[in-house]
C-alpha cells in the first residue's frame, strides 16, 4: 500500500467519524460535561497534532512500513508459515489487539510508563478528543511495541492497515459522550468496546481504572478477569479524571505535556 495512500485514508476515516461523534455528543450526551469542550478540545487536539507531527518526524514508515518491510523481507512467523492473506490478516489483528491491551495493562501498572499514561486519564470529562490525547511519548512506545509485533509476526500490510482504522475508530467512538440504549449498549459490548463500558476505566477510583483495558475488542479483560461492568457510583454520578492535576488550568497543553515530569501530590 502506498503511504501516501494510506495516510488520506486514515484521515478521512478519522475526520468522517469524529464529526458523526461529535454530533451524538451535541443532540445526545451522556453526561453532562464539567468543564466543557471549548477549554479542553484545543488542548486535546493540539497533542494529537504534536503525536502526528512527532511520528511522522521520527518513524515516517510508521505501522504499514514496518509490515511491507517484513512481507519484503519474508520475516515472521506468518510469512513462514505461509498462511493466506485472510487468514494472516484476521490473526494478525487479534494478535495486534492483544498486545493493545497488553500494553495498555502495563502501562497502568509499571510506574514510570504510569506517569506517561496518566495524561491520558487526567481529562476532567471524557468526549471523543480523550480518544486522541495520549502524550508524545507514549504514542512513540506503542508504535515500537506495535512495530516489534508486527515484524515478529509477518502482520501482512492489509492486516495492520484495517487495524490502524479500526483502532483510530474505537478510540475515538468508546471515549465518546453518547447515549446508547441499555439494551443496545449490551448487545454491542459483545463484540466491540462501548463508551459506557470504556468509561468505568476513567472513574477517579484506582480499582475501576485498573479495569477494561480493552480498546476494540472486550474478549480479553472478560478472559484476564479485569472486566468491570458498571463504575460503583453510576454512569451519572462517578468521577472522571485522577486525583492529582484536578486544577482546570492542567487542561492548556503546556501543562498536559509536562505532567510526567511533575511529582504533584498523590503522583506516585
Amino acid at each position: 500500500m502506498d503511504p501516501t495512500l494510506e495516510i488520506v485514508l486514515r484521515l478521512a476515516c478519522t475526520a468522517l467519524l469524529f464529526g458523526v461523534l461529535a454530533a451524538w455528543e451535541l443532540f445526545a450526551p451522556r453526561r453532562p460535561l464539567t468543564v466543557g469542550r471549548l477549554r479542553r478540545w484545543p488542548s486535546n487536539i493540539g497533542v494529537l497534532a504534536v503525536d502526528a507531527l512527532l511520528v511522522r518526524i521520527l518513524v515516517p514508515t510508521a505501522a504499514v512500513g514496518a509490515a511491507l518491510y517484513a512481507a519484503g523481507q519474508g520475516i515472521g512467523l506468518f510469512n513462514w508459515l505461509q498462511l493466506r492473506l485472510s487468514v494472516g490478516a484476521l490473526l494478525g489483528f487479534l494478535v495486534l489487539d492483544f498486545a493493545i491491551w497488553a500494553q495498555h495493562w502495563l502501562f497502568h501498572h509499571v510506574p514510570v510508563l504510569w506517569r506517561l499514561h496518566r495524561m491520558h486519564h487526567a481529562d476532567l470529562d471524557i468526549d471523543v478528543t480523550t480518544g486522541v490525547r495520549f502524550h508524545p511519548f507514549e504514542i512513540l512506545i506503542s508504535l515500537a511495541i506495535k512495530i516489534a509485533v508486527i515484524v515478529a509476526f509477518g502482520i501482512p500490510p492489509v492486516g495492520v492497515f484495517v487495524f490502524e482504522v479500526v483502532l483510530n475508530a474505537t478510540s475515538m467512538f468508546n471515549h465518546s459522550n453518547v447515549r446508547m440504549p441499555s439494551w443496545l449498549d449490551r448487545v454491542v459490548r459483545l463484540l466491540v468496546v462501548t463508551p459506557d463500558m470504556h468509561r468505568v476505566h476513567h472513574s477517579i477510583e484506582r480499582q475501576e481504572t485498573d479495569s477494561n483495558f480493552g480498546f476494540n475488542l472486550p474478549w480479553w479483560d472478560w478472559i484476564f478477569g479485569t472486566y468491570r461492568r458498571d463504575p460503583q457510583a453510576g454512569h451519572d454520578g462517578m468521577t472522571i479524571g485522577i486525583p492529582q492535576f484536578r486544577d482546570p488550568k492542567e487542561q492548556r497543553l503546556d501543562r498536559m505535556l509536562t505532567q510526567p515530569f511533575r511529582n504533584d501530590r498523590g503522583a506516585a
